[in-house]
């Protein structure tokens, strides 16, 4: 039994330390949270605020690991994360261990490296109340958000829908975006464009009769163009000055997540995953134990005196001393209560060079650590040096046209030589690329070879992708770097938002109709301003200039009353106009299954009608014309040849034909109240000449079929998985047979892909998956799960959570 308990969040992270502190100390993970306010109640008092926590179900056993090795003169270590979360969980800790008599001592540290943790424990501190208490404040007000709203959200809109305080904020921003696109109207505009010979360049029309040229038509470029042609090109200008570019801040949460978009299509929740793994360590690397960076939770930018010498150190060396910025290089944060005290992300031991680890790192960690390492690096490198060039020539009958060429090139290339800021716009690096302008002279007379007149339209917004929706709620002050990924997670997750195939975010029908609910009725819920001041009182809470019941205390009875009366409100939904038929209203709404359109209303002596919307119809463009088509559903085409009725209808899994008892799904792009009876028997013969040819091997009483997940087994009506890696078509009918009697039919199939002795990999529902003491582990999808090892397996376990469908289950429903 150690003298001494080090407790951490991860099983990744417990490994790393332990080979830095002697035999005296174990080293244990908690798994992050340990306490949480109860599942199916609204989990605290509404007059006090106090809160009701309780072990959470999953943590039990961690909780009697732990208990197990704390005796009385043990020594316990709180070394959670030093953000609000993590001092939250040594609290929790404290209480859920029953440590209140034991000798207790508060460690943080920014990198996992041995002088960082042996300084650590050398430095303890005492547990910071105040970073408690702002984190027991945006939980029990999210709370009272979440439970309040999301129940008044199944009633009036639709079942199993939520509601949160910062989600709801981002899914209002990606809406307002959306609709600026829609009220969106192009404005054309012309732009017009000289390319000269001897010498050989391109210029374009700036200015016309002294003011900025817009050239809205094609009657106005034709003008420009024949009083140009009228004219000669003489130059008028020739303007060159030296101008410097200085590298950006270092890393913090929100720059990092963006970047890592731009540059290496990495989602944000993919970004930190990964980032995590690089600050927890676990690497097998010749001469070098711990982590790779420092904490990836901040959202300063200020870098320890330390790391900036030891840059400086890698540039004389990499580069030399030419390359090295006369005096340190400190940067202003700009982002709203930032934590100045923190440090930006950073590589933790800047000597350790990309090159080194790449063959200890998978692609996605070292391309990370890659990046960070020359952000890092560039920020103490000398200014780049550039020269700009711009010609003005003057053209047109009455020499009232201006013409620019612009053009550049690098001097002395500083910081460029490891690293350039990418950009959300596509053509911003063409400004970093060198153009070359011919010499010319003031008063020279350019050669025109052509005049190239080009019709344009305004463009609208672009919509948000994950990483300028940070940069977005970042600016306003909304969330925290520990909160940006769940927020963007969880509405994605919710379904009222969506990623486009070129990874934009577009709301969902849904998250509309969501949004416009509590903008109409809880507006403040959604309001950006008010948005960030209750994030600006968090963080007055942290710094111990504001009480978190007074908080909750000004917000929560108003809050509170507003739901009871919005109870009474009507389901939200849009009205359409009058049935011309019977003159009751229709209008369109979601229910259950997904959007319906409805004719009258529950008040009336006649019963509604409802029909469902097909799924290529919003709610919010649909036409009254449209949507009484839906009532005609299902609409009978005729019979086949054989006599059978054919029809087509929506249901639950969208638009199909029915012949008979079959039913085909309807191909994407048909629209259903278009198809004809020759139509629908293409499609029915279509599909059936497709799944013959999904027949692999026939054996009578059963067949290997392809299916959309890869082949399997069907026999009697029951599906037969077959795991990856062995060839359908080549499996004889004994094996077949081994692998139904291996596996179950259905839902239950588990075929044993590899045993390692307590561990398995299985072939699951949903994909391959690991088993081990009962839990379920998910594999990344980067994996392939037939070359899994053992050691790899353990990996996956360590890292990752278990995913057992009950808690699974258990946790959506909070």
């Amino acid at each position: 039994m150690a003298k001494n308990l080090i407790i951490v969040e991860s099983p990744a992270k417990a490994r790393t330390i332990s080979r830095f502190v002697g035999k005296d100390y174990k080293v244990a993970a908690s798994m992050g949270h340990v306490r949480d306010l109860p599942a199916r109640e609204l989990g605290f008092d509404v007059e006090s605020f106090d809160p009701k926590y309780v072990v959470s179900q999953d943590k039990r056993s961690v909780i009697q690991v732990l208990k197990k090795d704390i005796k009385k003169d043990t020594t316990v270590y709180l070394a959670t994360d030093e953000d609000r979360e993590g001092e939250s969980i040594s609290w929790h800790l404290i209480s859920a261990l029953g440590l209140k008599n034991q000798p207790i001592k508060r460690i943080v540290f920014h990198e996992i490296t041995q002088s960082a943790i042996l300084h650590a424990l050398e430095n303890p501190r005492e547990l910071d109340q105040n970073l408690v208490d702002a984190q027991q404040a945006r939980r029990i007000l999210d709370r009272a958000v979440g439970y309040q709203l999301s129940p008044l959200l199944w009633r009036k809109v639709k079942g199993g829908l939520s509601a949160g305080r910062v989600q709801s904020v981002a899914v209002r921003i990606v809406v307002d975006r959306e609709r600026e696109i829609r009220a969106f109207k192009p404005e054309e505009y012309w732009r017009i464009k000289s390319d000269f010979k001897d010498p050989k360049f391109q210029a374009e029309l700036t200015r016309q009769n002294g003011k900025k040229a817009a050239v809205k038509n094609e009657a106005e470029a034709k003008a420009i163009e024949a009083s140009a042609l009228k004219g000669q090109f003489v130059v008028a200008e020739v303007v060159e000055r030296e101008g410097v570019r200085r590298p950006v801040p270092p890393f913090t949460t929100s720059t990092l997540q963006q970047e890592a978009s731009r540059k290496l299509s990495f989602s944000v929740s993919q970004t930190m995953r990964v980032a995590q793994q690089l600050y927890e360590g676990n690497f097998e690397i010749p001469g070098y134990t711990g982590g790779l960076i420092t904490y990836m939770r901040t959202d300063s930018v200020n870098l320890a005196e330390q790391a900036v010498n030891q840059a400086r150190e890698v540039i004389a060396q990499e580069f030399g001393r030419d390359y090295i910025v006369e005096r340190p290089r400190q940067f202003a944060n700009k982002t709203r209560g930032a934590q100045e005290a923190h440090e930006a992300i950073r590589p933790a031991d800047l000597s350790i060079k990309p090159a080194r680890v790449r063959a200890h790192l998978d692609p996605r960690q070292f391309r990370l650590y890659d990046l960070i390492w020359k952000r890092t690096l560039a920020t103490q490198m000398a200014d780049a040096r550039i020269a700009y060039t711009t010609i003005r020539i003057r053209a047109g009958e009455a020499g009232e046209l201006i013409f620019e060429a612009r053009g550049q090139r690098v001097l002395f290339p500083g910081f460029l030589r490891v690293y350039a800021e990418g950009s959300d716009n596509p053509d911003a690096d063409v400004s970093n690329k060198d153009v070359i302008l011919p010499k010319v002279a003031k008063g020279q007379v350019l050669n025109l070879e052509k005049l190239h007149l080009e019709q344009l339209f305004t463009k609208p917004p672009a919509r948000y992708t994950e990483a300028s929706l940070v940069k977005k709620l970042e600016s306003e002050g909304i969330g925290r770097p520990s909160t940006y990924s769940p927020t963007i997670s969880t509405i994605q997750s919710r379904e009222y938002v969506e990623r486009t195939r070129d990874k934009k975010l577009k709301p969902t029908d849904i998250g509309e109709v969501v949004n416009d609910f509590l903008t109409a009725h809880f507006p403040d819920i959604v309001d950006l301003g008010f948005t960030s001041h209750l994030e600006d009182d968090f963080d007055e809470i942290a710094q111990g200039k504001n009480s978190w019941k007074a908080m909750l205390e000004a917000f929560y009875p108003p809050f509170n009353k507003r739901v009871e009366d919005k109870k009474s409100v009507d389901k939200i939904g849009r009205k359409l106009g009058k049935d011309p038929n019977t003159g009751r209203e229709v209008s369109v709404s979601f229910g259950k299954y997904g959007p319906y359109v409805q004719i009258g209303s529950a008040g009336e002596e006649e019963k509604p009608l409802f029909a469902s919307l097909p799924p290529d119809r919003s709610i919010f463009d649909i036409e009254l014309a449209d949507a009484l088509k839906c009532f005609e559903l299902p609409r009978k085409l005729g019979e086949n040849d054989a006599g059978d009725e054919v029809q087509v209808n929506i249901g639950r899994y969208g638009p199909y034909v029915r012949i008979g008892r079959n039913f085909f799904s309807l191909p994407e792009g048909e629209d259903l109240f278009e198809v004809t009876l020759a139509r629908a028997l293409e499609i029915a013969a279509a599909e059936e000449d497709r799944k013959a040819k999904n027949v692999i091997r026939d054996f009578g009483d059963f067949q290997v079929l392809n299916g959309r997940y890869g082949p399997y087994i069907r026999k009697d009506g029951k599906n037969y998985r077959i795991p990856r890696g062995m060839d359908a078509a080549t499996l004889d009918r004994e094996t077949l047979e081994k692998l139904m009697q291996g596996g179950q039919s259905g839902r239950q199939s588990q075929q044993v892909i590899h045993d390692f002795d307590g561990i398995q990999v299985l072939a699951g529902r949903y994909g391959p998956y690991i088993k081990h003491d009962g839990n379920n582990y998910r594999i990344p999808k980067d994996m392939e799960a037939s070359s899994l090892t053992k050691a790899a397996c353990e990996k996956i376990i360590a890292e990752n959570p278990a995913t057992n469908r009950r808690r699974s289950r258990r946790r959506s429903r909070k």
